[in-house]
């Protein structure tokens, strides 16, 4: 809300447009902005405070507002047992190991799958909460001076115009650490304020008068049983105004403001899944509460506050092209030929900010859509995908500087344990031990494989958000934290102990049944489509991460020795990392021949990223491997998919490559000649799968931070995949493995300078980049070796000179 004054003041002629846009010099990496209003979802602009959310249009005379609430969840928790599973185990294991995957597959289609208690089922959809509507009047309907944008640093999304010369501005703001929603509409003549506004939703919603000012939608979601409430929610708005002439007047399903200087929309909204029994009221009291405020625009600065605390941890900065200050949706088109190392600035910044926006810790994590959607039914249920979606969500959060916006999916993982350990019994036999977690889960911490076992057989989801719990811990260093969370990866790692049989001929311990994630192959003698394995290549990735994990967590808190050493035995006996006969590794145990060789999934690379099993540092064999892996699957893909590949090849330090998979995800998923959505990107720059995925901007993020610093050799490694375009920059605030944080400086693609500040490991090692050959540690000069060695307590700093 800082340029208020200022657009009230800005009553410009009509063409003057892209002069005074220029005036404004909106920052390039902190800016999204246009010149017309939203016409589809996809080009409105997000804002939230990690539960409440809205995407407000930008309409001058219709403005709609979508609004999403984080737990607004259909379904409930089920059973889906089906006795048949654990009874059919072995002759589905039998029938792998004679080769039989075929076989294998269909007994699972009729045995190894999920029942439903009902016909409509029960596992549930996130969707939106409702639409705001806003019918604004005026004297006249011609509209000059017309902008919108969103400020990442405040949060804010801002819609300006001039209509029969009077300027317009209105504001949408979530403030964080508040429980409202914010519309905020002013004007540079008295009492020029007119609309009517109302909530809809086009299923399970009632309006009601919620008092003097003041509506509410309510009503409850499908539980998917019969007999059984599904989540309750109530979302109440009310106005304020302010000019001598104002007035408000309400009815069961409108509020209309007449002849106001200034009026304020506040919308509050709270679910029985987060609040309770006390949703409805909750609801009314935080609008009323906030209606009641002297000054309205404290709830706005205090949420401004709270963001900046973790918005302004980490920022990327690079240098701007000749396009950097045209409008977003412009701006993407031309960046396929165009060269603007800051828009890669502006996404890493983005996906910061989506991030805090969407999440939050006491609530639900992003889940597909992050937090917001636009309708009462999402893709794919808009739910949490474990073999490599949820996980992506979170890439960016450690590295990030946010560490505790991991909270929410952690939470999530601990909860989800006792059904899962309920899983293993029901699927797995009397003697599966711990928890199982398959492809895919939901608030009501589902847990069993998915209804098709081509895709739903993959039984490592657990096991990767494992990885997550971990690679928390190696951020903050919180014992206690470690404490907590090592039941969870023991009892992952007790589920594949128990389970897991000996491939006959090496008599390595494998999964069976399982799948490389939602990929296929052909079968020998066969043309048909076969996902069903043993032992894929990313879950024996997957295992052996979990089983070193788990032995170092024993160790630190000095616990389970001897279940450490099963552990260790057990590592001997997996399969290793194998190659093909064309060099590639290889993503099952036999070199099948691939249905789609350039299949959206490359999950046998989950070692080079996120993990950390094959690295061009200690791996060069392995690393090659992978890179004619990548080769082969080629830069399509997705829009996630091409995201992964942003970090497989900052892994493989080639930073040109890195940035032509950033750019291919930069691609417009619609332009005005393609009308069609595509994978690459929105004009609201939300990733494109498609349709819309949050991951794909989060997975993208994250590669950006892989490019300019990595940390998981066990060294800090500065600008190891730099492209030739970023030859200067800076970052700020990014976090290490150890706890510690690092500002970093450079020029003609070398590293300049350096700030390190202590985290939690004292003993931090820097790699010396190439071409350095003196370093400067606090005005100590030495030669330049391999690394730079130093030793901070936490919260020390240091400053790095390199020359």
């Amino acid at each position: 809300m800082k340029h208020l004054a200022a657009l009230l003041a800005a009553v410009t002629v009509t063409g003057a447009l892209q002069a005074q846009n220029t005036d404004m010099a909106f920052p390039a990496d902190m800016t999204l902005w246009y010149t017309t209003p939203a016409v589809q979802w996809e080009e409105t602009l997000p804002l939230g405070n990690g539960r409440l959310g809205m995407m407000p249009y930008g309409n001058p005379f219709d403005e709609k507002i979508v609004l999403n609430e984080i737990s607004m969840w259909s379904g409930s928790k089920a059973c889906y047992d089906n006795p048949a599973a654990a009874k059919s185990l072995p002759e589905i294991q039998r029938l792998l190991v004679e080769g039989k995957n075929l076989e294998a597959q269909e007994l699972m289609y009729s045995t190894f799958v999920p029942t439903k208690t009902t016909d409509l089922g029960t596992y549930g959809s996130y969707q939106m909460l409702a639409d705001l509507d806003i019918a604004l009047s005026y004297p006249d309907s011609t509209v000059t001076d017309y902008m919108r944008w969103l400020d990442l640093q405040e949060a804010t999304a801002t819609t300006a115009y001039t209509i029969a010369g009077v300027r317009y501005v209105a504001e949408c703001a979530v403030p964080r650490g508040e429980e409202v929603m914010i519309y905020h509409i002013k004007a540079s003549q008295k009492a020029a304020v007119n609309f009517t506004a109302s909530l809809y939703r086009k299923k399970h919603g009632s309006l009601s008068s919620a008092g003097a000012g003041m509506i509410m939608l309510s009503g409850m979601l499908e539980s998917g049983q019969p007999g059984v409430d599904g989540v309750r929610y109530a979302a109440v708005a009310g106005c304020r105004v302010a000019g001598d002439n104002a007035s408000v007047h309400s009815s069961d399903s409108t509020i209309t403001v007449s002849n106001a200087d200034e009026a304020y929309v506040i919308v509050g909204a709270a679910t029985s899944y987060l609040n309770g029994e006390m949703y409805s009221t909750d609801a009314l009291n935080d609008v009323s509460a906030a209606m009641k405020l002297d000054d309205i625009e404290e709830l706005h600065r205090l949420g401004t506050q709270r963001h900046r605390q973790l918005f302004d941890r980490a920022t990327v900065t690079l240098p701007e092209g000749k396009i950097a200050h045209l409008p977003t949706n412009e701006r993407i088109e031309a960046f396929r030929t165009e060269s603007d190392p800051s828009l890669a600035a502006l996404y890493y910044n983005y996906g910061r900010y989506l991030l805090i926006s969407s999440t939050r810790p006491g609530c639900l994590p992003p889940n597909l859509q992050g937090l917001w959607a636009n309708d009462v039914v999402t893709p794919w249920n808009g739910d949490y995908h474990t073999n490599i979606n949820v996980q992506m969500n979170h890439w960016g959060a450690e590295p990030g500087n946010l560490s505790e916006l991991h909270e929410p999916l952690i939470d999530l993982v601990k909860r989800a344990v006792p059904n899962g350990t309920h899983t293993a019994k029901v699927f797995y036999g009397p003697d599966a031990e711990g928890w199982v977690m398959h492809m895919m889960t939901n608030p009501w911490e589902y847990t069993d494989p998915g209804e098709h076992p081509s895709w739903g057989a993959t039984n490592t989801g657990g096991a990767w958000l494992c990885a997550h719990l971990w690679e928390h811990y190696l951020y903050t260093g919180d014992k206690q934290y470690l404490a907590e969370i090592y039941p969870v990866m023991k009892g992952a790692a007790q589920f594949f102990r128990s389970t897991m049989i000996k491939e006959p001929r090496n008599g390595w311990l494998v999964t069976a049944p399982s799948s490389s994630p939602e990929n296929t192959f052909f079968a020998a003698d066969s043309v048909t489509p076969v996902s069903v394995v043993m032992g894929p290549a990313m879950d024996t990735q997957l295992i052996r991460e979990l089983y070193s994990n788990t032995i170092e967590a024993a160790a630190i808190l000095d616990t389970d020795r001897q279940f450490a050493d099963s552990l260790r035995h057990d590592l001997t006996l997996l399969p290793p990392h194998k190659t093909g006969r064309d060099g590639r590794l290889m993503e099952w145990l036999e070199e099948y021949r691939e249905t789609d060789p350039h299949h959206r999934h490359v999950s046998h690379l989950y070692a080079l990223h996120p993990g950390n099993q094959i690295s061009v540092e200690y791996t060069p064999e392995l690393a090659e491997a992978a890179r004619k892996t990548l080769e082969r699957r080629g830069d399509g893909g997705t829009g996630w998919s091409r995201a992964w590949k942003v970090n497989f090849w900052a892994r493989l330090g080639d930073g040109n490559r890195a940035y032509k998979l950033f750019k291919a995800l930069l691609v417009p998923a619609y332009t005005a000649d393609k009308p069609h959505h595509d994978a690459g990107t929105f004009p609201n720059l939300f990733c494109s799968h498609p349709p819309f995925q949050m991951d794909g901007n989060w997975g993208g993020a994250a590669g950006i931070g892989e490019m300019l610093l990595q940390s998981q050799d066990g060294f800090i490694n500065p600008l190891p995949a730099l492209p030739d375009e970023w030859q200067s920059g800076s970052i700020h605030g990014f976090k290490v493995r150890g706890g510690a944080e690092v500002d970093m400086t450079w020029d003609d693609g070398k590293p300049r300078s350096m700030t390190v500040t202590g985290g939690f490991t004292p003993d931090i090692k820097i790699k010396t980049p190439a071409g350095v050959t003196t370093v400067t540690v606090d005005g100590r000069k030495t030669a330049a070796g391999k690394y730079i060695e130093l030793r901070l307590n936490k919260g020390e700093k240091a400053e790095i000179l390199l020359d």
